[in-house]
């Protein structure tokens, strides 16, 4: 059976274009809320702060909030891709297309990751801006940039598929990731707790995001690189894993 890039190709350009459409709210928006932390931690408070791990605090900060950013828009902006065609009823003429479920979650999930990577890049300019960092291994920070926004936007087409109402699309990324992150290790090390809640802090998935991510710009993380790239991966699996699952069944997709 041959690919239907087409198919997939179709379903990726037209989410494109609903970001173009929505640029105020898909790209404006998220980079002035980070850039307003890079201003108030960063430039203002960050001067007044001594440094971790030999990186000054505004420098410190700048993987722990791109990576916030990249994780809740992966989510957002992929739980709404699909969540929409099952609210209008256009879910059925996709199913009932020559398009494979791999096609249409290539092409969703592939458009929802291009929209995180470059939301990512531009933050990314952004706060050169503000505060002088370096990147220590550009490689390995493109890397991850583009593995945590593929396995985030998996995971926000499994939350479209669940949810039946927009203010599910919603509770998730609110009530779950976002203080995840916050409490990962965005804007501190995880070595600078009380030996409990350092233990605690591993449970975190989300550490091991941010850690990594901040070893690429200036080798230094709270955990190794590799257990960072093995957790990030095994998120990935997980959510293939769910895919499968529900396209399999039908979960949510069939009346």
């Amino acid at each position: 059976m041959r690919f239907n890039w087409n198919g997939m190709g179709a379903i990726y350009r037209f989410e494109m274009a609903r970001t173009r459409r929505t640029l105020l709210q898909s790209i404006v928006s998220p980079v002035i809320s980070t850039t307003l932390y890079f201003v108030v931690f960063g430039a203002a408070m960050g001067s007044h702060m001594g440094g971790i791990d030999g990186v000054s605090y505004g420098a410190y900060i700048v993987p722990g909030l791109i990576m916030l950013s990249l994780l809740t828009q992966s989510i957002s902006n992929a739980s709404f891709g699909i969540y929409f065609p099952k609210f209008t009823g256009t879910i059925y003429e996709i199913l009932s297309a020559p398009v494979s479920y791999l096609e249409i979650l290539g092409g969703y999930v592939g458009a929802a990751a291009s929209k995180s990577v470059l939301l990512g890049l531009i933050i990314l300019v952004t706060a050169r801006l503000f505060v002088d960092f370096d990147v220590a291994h550009p490689i390995w920070m493109v890397a991850f940039l583009i593995l945590t926004s593929v396995t985030f936007s998996l995971f926000g087409f499994i939350i479209g598929i669940w949810a039946d109402g927009f203010e599910k699309l919603q509770l998730v990324p609110l009530l779950v990731v976002t203080p995840l992150t916050f409490l990962g290790g965005s804007f501190y090390s995880i070595h600078i707790l009380p030996p409990l809640w350092q233990k605690i802090s591993l449970f975190n998935p989300v550490v091991y995001l941010i850690s990594g991510f901040r070893w690429s710009f200036y080798g230094v993380s709270d955990v190794s690189v590799e257990i960072s790239m093995g957790m990030t991966l095994l998120f990935l699996a997980a959510c293939l894993v769910g895919v499968w699952w529900i396209f399999r069944t039908g979960y949510r997709l069939k009346a």
